[in-house]
């Protein structure tokens, strides 16, 4: 059956219009995804704020209940006890200039995420075009660049994710897979929630919450009925 065809099925089983409670949404995203892999299921929340001011962006950051899912290779760039800290913390890949290096000589990403210390910058900060596009760039709001290298990474790794608004005012995370079940789902998506709920811009006008989908990898959206901010 052609993913076309399932897609066509999966919208006939629910009513797209309609905005379900949080446990009912979450049934429906997993009954609707087909596809014979383990879906993602990600949350996309349009915020009643204008994402070209800079007093109303909104980005955070936090460890999910349950993860996210998927294991993120994590590569630190550091020196020293440092670089030996984040070694035992579980880092997939540790090193300094050669890193970096290798990054730019080789175009090598096998990770996805990047920590590194304070006194490092300098050295990534040398290849923050090839980074930057790609989502990569370490940064201080989102906890990548850091002291304390490994907490930063056991973080990443128990599932830490990081919001951010994009350009049309809508926030799009992954929360967890299908095989997570409507009960760790739900848990993940609360926790997201209060997150953004609290990070709630002060020069925020009128209603900040103007609607929350979830949907799968190849499924439809599910409109939730959210009714905090």
């Amino acid at each position: 059956m052609k993913l076309a065809k399932k897609y066509a099925e999966s919208i006939k089983s629910y009513d797209p219009s309609k905005a379900y409670d949080l446990a009912e949404a979450a049934k429906i995203v997993i009954d609707t995804a087909k596809a014979k892999f383990d879906e993602t299921i990600e949350l996309h929340i349009r915020l009643g704020v204008d994402p070209r001011q800079a007093d109303q962006q909104v980005r955070g950051v936090l460890v999910l209940p349950n993860g996210t899912g998927k294991t993120k290779k994590v590569l630190v760039v550091a020196k020293g006890d440092k670089a030996d800290a984040a070694q035992a913390a579980g880092a997939d890949y540790v090193g300094a200039e050669e890193m970096v290096q290798r990054i730019q000589k080789d175009n090598w990403f096998d990770f996805d995420v990047m920590i590194t210390t304070p006194d490092m910058m300098g050295v990534v900060g040398r290849i923050g075009r090839i980074l930057g596009p790609k989502g990569l760039m370490p940064n201080p709001k989102s906890g990548t660049v850091t002291m304390d290298v490994a907490k930063a990474v056991k973080e990443v790794k128990a599932g830490k994710v990081e919001y951010r608004l994009d350009k049309t005012a809508i926030i799009h995370v992954a929360i967890g897979k299908k095989s997570f079940g409507v009960e760790k789902l739900s848990e993940n998506f609360t926790a997201l929630m209060d997150a953004v709920v609290k990070a709630k811009p002060a020069t925020a006008k009128g209603q900040y919450i103007k609607s929350v989908t979830l949907a799968s990898t190849m499924g439809p959206g599910v409109k939730v009925a959210y009714n905090k901010g």
